[in-house]
């Protein structure tokens, strides 16, 4: 009966989060293509909104998700998740776009964004090894994030000459792009709801701790709106919008996702993430940033071996099932 009941709680789980996962992509879908389209027709540059709003588009199922997890009592899936998507952005999604089309990087125009994706990379280390990300901290880290986007808006002129179009849906009206943006951000709601207690369910059904399922099936079901934005810039060679989106979205998920959890409620960091997982997140943004300073381009092979080391850091969280 026993093993009954654990092979339907894990049919079960399976399947709420698959659901949990296909309302979150349509949810940020619906979310960036009705942002973007209302941002342009705003005046905005493809910069600007690549940078920030894009950012901030693929990073809302991370926010809905962590803090649904953290009000529910699940703050290692909650933190697990930010750190986990920030291992897939640059190892998994900029890999697999590399791998696709090589991706050239303008140094002089992401020199500061990657400055302010090691300070808040070195927030949230800070923030673990307090132990709680506490209401005041969230609202610190939140004010900086504001402060990027307005350091972002105000260098949105780079972005003017800007002359590629690409294929962007076409909303009759400014009311049905709001509605649109309200529909995504629904769908993301109960989709990160759906997607926790599977995920929580799964977990158990496994014997694998929250954390570890927040790091690797919601991280990267979390992460496919990065990915899909991603592959579709690499299709088109736009690798400003390839760079531009991942440093974004790695500060918004620890300046904004994190913040904003905490401010919600304050978020408890368990010791346990000091022994691998902080470590991780800290070795994949020093290389992140170590190419966007140095380096011309992310080659294919640069794409591979980064595929590579996501497969390894995945297969790493879950080895502790198969070793006695």
């Amino acid at each position: 009966m026993h093993s009954l009941a654990s092979y339907e709680l894990g049919v079960l789980a399976i399947g709420a989060i698959g659901f949990g996962l296909f309302l979150l992509i349509k949810g940020g879908d619906w979310t960036i293509e009705a942002a973007a389209w209302i941002a342009e027709k705003s005046g905005l540059s493809k910069l600007f909104i690549a940078a920030t709003i894009v950012a901030f588009g693929t990073s809302a199922p991370e926010l809905f998700t962590s803090i649904n997890a953290n009000l529910s009592g699940f703050a290692g899936i909650s933190l697990g998740n930010v750190v986990g998507s920030n291992i897939a952005n640059v190892f998994m999604v900029i890999g697999i776009s590399a791998m696709i089309m090589p991706i050239a990087i303008d140094r002089s125009r992401v020199r500061i964004d990657t400055i302010v994706m090691i300070i808040a990379t070195v927030v949230l280390v800070g923030g673990v090894i307090t132990g709680t990300f506490t209401r005041l901290m969230g609202l610190l880290m939140f004010a900086g994030i504001i402060g990027y986007v307005i350091y972002q808006y105000m260098n949105d002129s780079l972005g003017d000459d800007d002359e590629d179009a690409d294929e962007e849906a076409d909303f009759s009206g400014m009311g049905k792009a709001i509605l649109t943006l309200a529909l995504g951000f629904g769908a993301m709601v109960v989709g990160s709801e759906v997607l926790v207690r599977g995920a929580v369910a799964g977990g158990v059904a496994l014997g694998v701790r929250e954390a570890v399922i927040g790091m690797t099936v919601v991280a990267f079901g979390t992460s496919l709106p990065e990915l899909s934005t991603c592959l579709a810039a690499a299709r088109k060679g736009h690798s400003d919008m390839i760079i531009g989106g991942i440093v974004g979205s790695n500060i918004f998920n620890i300046l904004s996702i994190v913040a904003l959890t905490a401010i919600v409620k304050p978020l408890v960091a368990a010791p346990d993430f000091l022994t691998f997982d902080i470590p991780a997140v800290v070795v994949v943004t020093a290389i992140f940033a170590g190419f966007l300073f140095f380096m011309k381009s992310f080659g294919r092979l640069t794409g591979g071996l980064f595929t590579a080391g996501y497969v390894a850091f995945i297969s790493f969280q879950y080895s502790t099932l198969f070793v006695g």
